[in-house]
């Protein structure tokens, strides 16, 4: 009897070890993956790395993790406009069956998906940042993006008439196509009854972003319109997290 108890004991500080070496590593792991994240992907700050899934070495010993999130404050995506860039905020994503290779050096998740945020105010440097004439006497801008509603975004347009500024606004739609946010006007503003060409006031009032890159490979899938600006949904496949 006392040496069963004697085993018991044993059995069960064995255990507790296990798990404190196992959170140990899973811990210095989370860091080790963010700072190499950080680094590929010049990143301004340090993102946040979980690793789920129980033990971890265990997975460690298998080559494959079953689950990290990632978290990205503010991330900076090329726009294929030279240098310029748009920041996207709060990019949350989740990656499964990451597979590592090159002696633990770099490591691929077979499926990625995830959510981030481009604000109004990023968004609005696609827009035309000079007045155009729409129609002799008239020329127009966009001057700022907002939540129009229904997943509409109001956007807000002022006219310049005969040396008269003119407000108006039109509710449009949003849509991903390949790498680009697309912004299309259902409805077209009138200057005082008249009407100028649809294809002129559509290049005021239409527009489109295209974001280039995104960490590892993801791409843009689909998009929702809410109240600090567009919420973005990203996936992807064979993602690099590192290496």
């Amino acid at each position: 009897m006392r040496a069963l108890r004697a085993l018991l004991i044993v059995a069960v500080v064995l255990g507790l070890l296990f798990v404190a070496v196992d959170r140990i590593a899973v811990h210095f792991a989370e860091d080790q993956a963010a700072d190499r994240l950080r680094t590929t992907e010049n990143l301004a700050s340090t993102p946040e790395v979980s690793i789920n899934g129980f033990p971890f070495l265990t997975q460690v010993v298998s080559g494959e993790l079953e689950d990290i999130k990632i978290g990205i404050k503010s991330y900076e995506a090329p726009t294929g406009k030279g240098e310029q860039t748009i920041r996207i905020d709060d990019l949350e994503a989740s990656m499964k069956g990451v597979r590592f290779s090159g002696g633990y050096r770099s490591a691929t998740a077979s499926e990625t998906t995830g959510t981030a945020l481009i604000a109004y105010d990023q968004l609005l440097k696609a827009a035309r940042s000079e007045p155009k004439q729409v129609f002799p006497g008239v020329t127009s801008q966009v001057v700022g993006l907002s939540d129009g509603g229904n997943g509409k975004i109001k956007v807000d347009v002022v006219s310049t008439v005969l040396g008269k500024e003119v407000p108006g606004t039109v509710l449009s739609s949003v849509t991903v196509r390949d790498d680009k946010v697309q912004v299309k006007a259902e409805g077209l503003p009138e200057f005082g009854g008249v009407q100028p060409a649809e294809d002129r006031i559509r290049s005021v009032t239409d527009f489109q972003q295209t974001i280039d890159r995104l960490p590892g490979g993801i791409k843009l899938d689909s998009v929702r319109v809410v109240k600090d600006g567009l919420e973005i949904t990203v996936k992807g496949s064979n993602v690099r997290l590192a290496g």
